[in-house]
């Protein structure tokens, strides 16, 4: 297990690069977990050298109380803490073959009255971000489900928010294989996500 402490390190993907294919292809794949994820990872540990305070926390302690952060590194922190949480967060969330069950499908429904029209929304809200960022399903303050956006790298931890579903709409995710074709990529990730997992966030989250 990679430390969740500092110096903080890539988490391994728990799978192949090419194990989502065909509608996660293997180059961006690589290219998102071993070169854009490290460098968010090298930039924080740059950013809390000699900061002992904040080096015993984990990224998500970090960003769900950023007043703690000193203000010269703060912003350093936020996007590239908020760029090893998120993509955390993310890679686990991806695989194929998985089908929704448990306790996430019923809240689901009860939330959105269908799962097609929850998949409707986070598809809308994923396609309408402008710019680079995230569409999250998250358990909001209320404990209740909610879809929102982040831009850039910031996380909803700061806003008091647990993500428990993310869509990364950067375009390293997703341009080496759709180009501008952002609908296609958002079509693609719905037949990999790892509903297990998303369940479990849920539980834990709430």
């Amino acid at each position: 297990m990679p430390n969740n402490h500092y110096p903080f390190e890539l988490p391994a993907l728990g799978y192949s690069y090419d194990a989502l294919e065909p509608f996660f292809d293997e180059p961006t794949m690589k290219i998102h977990h071993a070169k854009h994820h490290q460098a968010y990872i090298d930039k924080l540990n740059a950013a809390l050298e000699g900061e002992n305070k904040l080096q015993g926390k984990s990224p998500e302690e970090i960003l769900m109380d950023l007043k703690a952060v000193p203000e010269n590194i703060r912003t350093a922190v936020k996007n590239h803490g908020g760029g090893h949480a998120n993509h955390s967060l993310f890679w686990p969330l991806l695989k194929k073959g998985v089908g929704i069950d448990g306790e996430i499908e019923s809240v689901l429904k009860a939330r959105f009255g269908t799962l097609d029209k929850f998949k409707e929304e986070l598809s809308q809200a994923a396609l309408g971000l402008f710019g680079s960022g995230w569409a999250w399903l998250v358990v909001n303050k209320k404990r209740e489900l909610e879809i929102t956006t982040t831009p850039n790298q910031d996380s909803p931890l700061t806003e008091g928010k647990k993500p428990i579903l993310g869509i990364d709409v950067w375009e390293h995710a997703y341009y080496l294989k759709y180009q501008n074709k952002r609908a296609d990529y958002i079509t693609a990730f719905f037949e990999v996500i790892n509903w297990d997992q998303v369940n479990q966030n849920f539980l834990a989250a709430k």
